[in-house]
């Protein structure tokens, strides 16, 4: 799982496996995961994110 980002408590992450969907990023903050499609950027899932976090993940 190679990091892409690391932004204050954020790490941003692919899975090199992940080739059969649209290109995208996974983010985690300690039990918390999302997933956001990057053309166009839009949240694909969110697991423990409220909503002002994944704006502020979205603008990441």
């Amino acid at each position: 799982m190679p990091t892409v980002l690391r932004a204050g408590p954020y790490r941003l992450f692919f899975y090199a496996g992940d080739r059969d969907e649209p290109q995208h990023i996974h983010v985690e903050r300690e039990d918390k995961v999302a997933k956001f499609w990057l053309d166009p950027v839009r949240l694909q899932r969110s697991g423990g994110f409220n909503r002002a976090e994944l704006v502020r993940i979205e603008i990441l």
